[in-house]
């Protein structure tokens, strides 16, 4: 599998960044529809509870896979700063000390989500109507946190080896067989949330099995064996370093959204399936920006160990350009047909309608992510991820939570001054991140 990792320190900085990226956006593209086909399908076979139930069931599972993210962003950073520098014996050490804390932190969240769920809907302020029918669709889905965490550590370890197209195969089979579940459990069986809970566990669960054979049959770095599993305890605490503060930022700022949801579950069911449909599209409409920020992260990485800063600064301008023009085309779309996004949903006029006033405002932060994930990538990439932590934490709880408290007073009857929290907090983040980028101190690096 070693002859499909890629040097990402030479060559045109704009193919590799592509070519990198696309397979990465196509990943993150099916990973998302994950979501979206559990949405999908329960609103076209149950009702607005239905799709409200898994909206904030979804958004409590988001904070997991979000932590997870994070971790393994600091595997691909660290596994890129030293294949960049062409260290083997570091390379393989870091994979086999990122395999096995995952594997044990796996179990662990599984149990703490299991017994914490009905707590945590309570908090949100759940809807009564949907509160059963969400606490199921997460206790399932927590059964397969275990998954989460095999499939984004075998994907973080090969991005990092430069190579996002195998990810992109695990992936693509996951969603295949999810959408055929769903489409079972749901519509055949009318399972319900429960049944689309169910089929996204037992996708993830195919999507990490096939990878790992995939990988035992190749040429790959590490061989999955039993004894192989081992962790480097400097390797454990560099992962943690770099890890740790992504992890934390991702996790923090999917718990901003569920404060945000509290705030929407507080205004009565219509308006929560509203915001969650939203959100379901928001997914897609990120994930160029999101896809540019991984790649730029694994190409900064690989070239500030292999001492180039020029080359990693310049591949920045590149990314955020690229992201850009992705999101201008969702923002577009938005401004001119935003209730075709809630259509395909198949969401009644009331719905639709509150839909459109939150989606109008929100909208705009599809053009700002494009700086902002571009920027915390390249950040990320320098090993500065506890700058990208406390910029993204600032922006998101000192910023968009209380704006959107207070926007949704200030607007009451519509849920586009919530909306609007979103791109605001986002520019706050952007000049902050600007202002760093000039000073200059992303270049004192040196291969963690």
């Amino acid at each position: 599998m070693e002859n499909n990792s890629s040097n990402l320190t030479e060559g045109s900085i704009g193919r590799r960044l592509i070519t990198f990226a696309i397979p990465y956006l196509i990943a993150n593209f099916v990973q998302a529809l994950y979501g979206a086909v559990d949405m999908a399908v329960v609103g076209w076979f149950a009702n607005s509870a239905g799709i409200s139930a898994v909206s904030v069931g979804s958004q409590v599972m988001q904070i997991v896979t979000s932590m997870v993210s994070g971790l393994t962003m600091g595997g691909t950073i660290l596994i890129a700063q030293y294949f960049g520098a062409k260290l083997e014996k570091d390379t393989k050490e870091t994979i086999s000390t990122m395999l096995t804390m995952f594997a044990a932190a796996g179990v662990g969240f599984t149990a703490v989500m299991f017994l914490c769920a009905p707590w945590v809907l309570s908090l949100l302020q759940t809807p009564p109507e949907a509160f059963e029918q969400a606490l199921s669709y997460v206790r399932i889905a927590s059964c397969g946190i275990l998954f989460i965490f095999g499939y984004n550590a075998i994907s973080a370890m090969l991005r990092g080896l430069g190579d996002s197209k195998s990810p992109l195969l695990f992936i693509s089979i996951a969603c295949l067989t999810n959408i055929a579940l769903d489409l079972l459990m749901v519509g055949g069986m009318g399972m319900g949330p429960a049944g689309a809970a169910l089929a996204t566990i037992l996708s993830q669960a195919v999507s990490m099995c096939l990878a790992i054979l995939y990988l035992t049959r190749r040429d790959f770095i590490f061989d999955f064996k039993l004894q192989s599993f081992h962790m480097y305890k400097d390797k454990a605490l560099k992962l943690l370093k770099i890890g740790l503060p992504v992890s934390l930022q991702e996790s923090m700022v999917s718990v901003s959204f569920l404060f945000i949801a509290a705030i929407v579950n507080s205004l009565g069911v219509i308006t929560s399936a509203a915001v969650g449909i939203a959100g379901k599209f928001t997914n897609f409409a990120m994930l160029p920006a999101t896809a540019f920020s991984g790649a730029i992260s694994a190409l900064t990485a690989q070239n500030m160990g292999a001492g180039q800063p020029d080359r990693a600064k310049k591949s920045l301008l590149i990314a955020i350009s690229m992201a850009l023009g992705c999101g201008f085309l969702f923002f577009l779309w938005v401004q001119l047909a935003p209730q075709s996004v809630l259509h395909i949903f198949k969401a009644d006029p009331q719905v639709t309608a509150a839909g459109i006033a939150y989606m109008r405002t929100f909208s705009i932060d599809y053009l700002l992510v494009a700086f902002v994930f571009c920027m915390n990538g390249f950040f990320n990439g320098c090993g500065r991820t506890v700058f990208s932590m406390a910029n993204g934490l600032f922006s998101t709880l000192m910023v968009r939570v209380p704006l959107a408290y207070f926007l949704s007073r200030y607007i009451p009857g519509s849920l586009s001054g919530i909306g609007l929290a979103a791109p605001l907090a986002s520019s706050t983040s952007l000049i902050f991140g600007l202002i760093y980028l000039k000073m200059g101190r992303w270049k004192q690096f040196q291969v963690e």
